[in-house]
C-alpha cells in the first residue's frame, strides 16, 4: 500500500478565529505562536490532531488552534487524553496544562498517564504561580514566594516538574524557554517524533503576578552564565569561553568544575550528557540543577525507547479477539444467574 501523501498546510490554517484572551506580555503568547509554527512541519492534517487542556490560564490553549480541542476540567486533561489516545490512536494528540492545573489538582493524572507511556504529547507551562485565580502560589512556587496567598512567604516545599515526571516513568523529558523560539520548536518536533510520552516543561512568564520570575534565562545576556544548554553527546559546558565552566557528576551529586583555557572538559571531569541512559538515575542529577548555585538545564534531559500503552491495548484486544471471537453484548447480559424484577 502506497504511503498517504503527507499534508501540506501553513500556519494561518492552523489559526483559529478566536481573540486571544491573555494579558498582554503573557509568555502564553510566545508558546502559542511556536505550536503554530511548527504544527505545519509535523506532516498530520488538522484532522488528526487533538489539544487538550485543563483549567487555567495555558488550559485556553484549545480555542486559539484549529484542530480539534477539548477544554475539560480541573486537573483531568491527561485523563481525557488518555480515553482518546486509547479509543484513536492515529490521533496526534497534545496536553496543555500548568504548574497549577498539572502539578496540585492533576497531579495524580499526570503521573498516570505518564507512566502508561501513552503516545503523546504533555507541555507544561511553568510560571510557578497561580495566574488564572490572581496569583495564589502554586506547586512550583519557590520557597519565601510573597502572594495574594502567602503574604509573609510560602513555606511549601517546591515540586520540580522535571524531577516528578522523571520520577513517574516518562520516556521522553525536555525543557524549554517561551521566548526561546528556535530552541522551543526544535523541543516540540522532538516530542512530536518520540514515541511515547515526552513531557515538555516550558519556563513561561506572567508579567501580572510574578513577573521576571525567569528573567536569568529568558534574556539573552543574562542566558549565557544563568543556562545549561544540554547537547546529547557534548560536555555540560556553559558560561563564556573566557570563563568556563563544567558539571561534574560523581556519585550520582553534581558539581562545579573550573576550566583553564585550553583545558580539555573530559580529562576534567566534565560529565557527557546522553539523553539515552536506561536508568534516570544521571537525569535526576541534572534536574537537580537549579539557581543560583548551578545554572538552570535547557533541552533535553531523557529520552528511551519503550512499549507504549495503546499498542499494548491494541494487541491485547486482538489477542481476545482470535482466542474468543467477537462476543456477543447480549448473550453476555443473559449469562449467569438473571432474575425479573417484577412491577
Amino acid at each position: 500500500m502506497a504511503a498517504a501523501p503527507t499534508p501540506t498546510t501553513n500556519r494561518k490554517e492552523w489559526v483559529s478565529d478566536q481573540d486571544v484572551r491573555w494579558c498582554p506580555g503573557c509568555g502564553d503568547y510566545s508558546v502559542l505562536a511556536n505550536v503554530q509554527k511548527v504544527m505545519p512541519e509535523l506532516g498530520v492534517a488538522r484532522e488528526n490532531v487533538v489539544f487538550v487542556s485543563g483549567i487555567g490560564c495555558s488550559s485556553r490553549f484549545p480555542y486559539y488552534m484549529n484542530t480539534y480541542g477539548f477544554h475539560t476540567i480541573h486537573g483531568r486533561a491527561p485523563a481525557f487524553a488518555t480515553g482518546i489516545k486509547a479509543a484513536r490512536p492515529e490521533l496526534s494528540v497534545w496536553v496543555v496544562t500548568g504548574d497549577g492545573d498539572g502539578l496540585s489538582i492533576g497531579g495524580n493524572h499526570l503521573l498516570h498517564v505518564i507512566r502508561r507511556n501513552l503516545d503523546l504529547q504533555i507541555l507544561l507551562f511553568n510560571n510557578r504561580i497561580y495566574g488564572l485565580t490572581k496569583g495564589q502560589y502554586s506547586p512550583t512556587s519557590r520557597e519565601g514566594s510573597k502572594s495574594k496567598s502567602s503574604p509573609q512567604g510560602a513555606i511549601d516545599h517546591p515540586i520540580d516538574p522535571i524531577a516528578f515526571a522523571l520520577g513517574a516513568g516518562a520516556t521522553f523529558v525536555a525543557r524549554t524557554i517561551d521566548v526561546d523560539a528556535i530552541h522551543s520548536q526544535e523541543m516540540l518536533h522532538r516530542a512530536h517524533a518520540h514515541k511515547g510520552t515526552s513531557f515538555v516543561e516550558i519556563l513561561q512568564n506572567c508579567p501580572v503576578y510574578n513577573d521576571a520570575e525567569w528573567e536569568e534565562v529568558e534574556n539573552r545576556k543574562t542566558r549565557v552564565e544563568a543556562a545549561l544548554t544540554l547537547a546529547d553527546g557534548e560536555p555540560l559546558l556553559w558560561g563564556p569561553k573566557s570563563a568556563r565552566r563544567g558539571i561534574r557528576i560523581h556519585d550520582g551529586v553534581p558539581s562545579i568544575v573550573t576550566l583553564a583555557d585550553g583545558d580539555d572538559p573530559v580529562a576534567q571531569g566534565v560529565a557527557v550528557h546522553r539523553e539515552g541512559h536506561e536508568s534516570p538515575a544521571y537525569a535526576f542529577a541534572l534536574a537537580s540543577l537549579a539557581r543560583p548555585q548551578f545554572p538552570i538545564p535547557i533541552g533535553v534531559f531523557r529520552a528511551v525507547e519503550k512499549s507504549t500503552y495503546e499498542r499494548m491495548l491494541d494487541d491485547q484486544v486482538k489477542n481476545a479477539l482470535a482466542e474468543r471471537g467477537t462476543g456477543s453484548l447480549e448473550k453476555l447480559l443473559y449469562s449467569g444467574d438473571t432474575w425479573t424484577v417484577e412491577a
